[in-house]
């Protein structure tokens, strides 16, 4: 048993009403956030991320390493050290989501648009469809490059609006100057289940008059 498959296999989770109600890990782990399919932990000692399945999501693993593998040598999404059944092992990613540029304020600039639109072509050129494009999903670094994560759902069969809305609504409205930079988690968080709910749907047909672009 090697190093990275011992860690995931230190990782419990302990549910109550179906729900996560406790992860237990190993001390060199450090917890870093927790998704719909899987927590993420840092290795510490090493630039590394450790993300760890949920019961259940072996499947998702598999399709994830699968994919980061062909994006392999990208610099727009994180290196694939290590896969196993339930677990992979990335590269550590430093800096902000843009859903944590909107809550804090900090601004997003037109060129980082335009550079995750390049980094969504070149998986497109590997023959892969980049769907569920969120603003948890696309971190700025420390650097001020752009990197995306969680990439299991690049190969669905079907397309996904979900980028072309974030962008329809940046050039629309966030890039304006009156528009507000620093938005409210509670608010950010509305949208979004609204947007999920398709009670604001972005269409050609129909934009809506709020602060769209501030989807998670």
């Amino acid at each position: 048993m090697n190093k990275y498959s011992e860690l995931a296999n230190s990782v419990t989770f302990t549910k109550r009403k179906s729900v996560i109600a406790q992860i237990h890990q190993d001390p060199s782990l450090e917890y870093i956030g927790k998704g719909r399919s899987a927590v993420v932990f840092k290795i510490w000692g090493a630039n590394k991320a450790l993300k760890v399945f949920y019961p259940g999501y072996t499947n998702v693993a598999r399709e994830e390493a699968a994919i980061y593998n062909v994006l392999q040598n990208s610099p727009y999404y994180p290196t694939l050290y290590e896969a196993g059944r339930n677990y992979l092992v990335i590269d550590l990613i430093e800096g902000h989501t843009l859903f944590e540029c909107l809550a804090k304020g900090i601004r997003v600039s037109s060129d980082k648009i335009k550079e995750i639109d390049v980094a969504l072509n070149l998986a497109r050129e590997k023959g892969l469809n980049p769907s569920d494009i969120h603003l948890r999903n696309i971190f700025i670094t420390k650097e001020g490059k752009i990197k995306l994560i969680d990439v299991a759902r690049f190969r669905q069969a079907k397309d996904c609006s979900q980028w072309g809305d974030l962008k329809s609504a940046f050039y629309k409205y966030y890039s304006r100057t009156f528009f507000p930079k620093r938005i409210p988690v509670l608010i950010l968080n509305l949208i979004a289940a609204l947007y999920k709910k398709n009670i604001i749907p972005l269409t050609k047909k129909r934009t809506p008059k709020s602060v769209v672009f501030f989807l998670c």
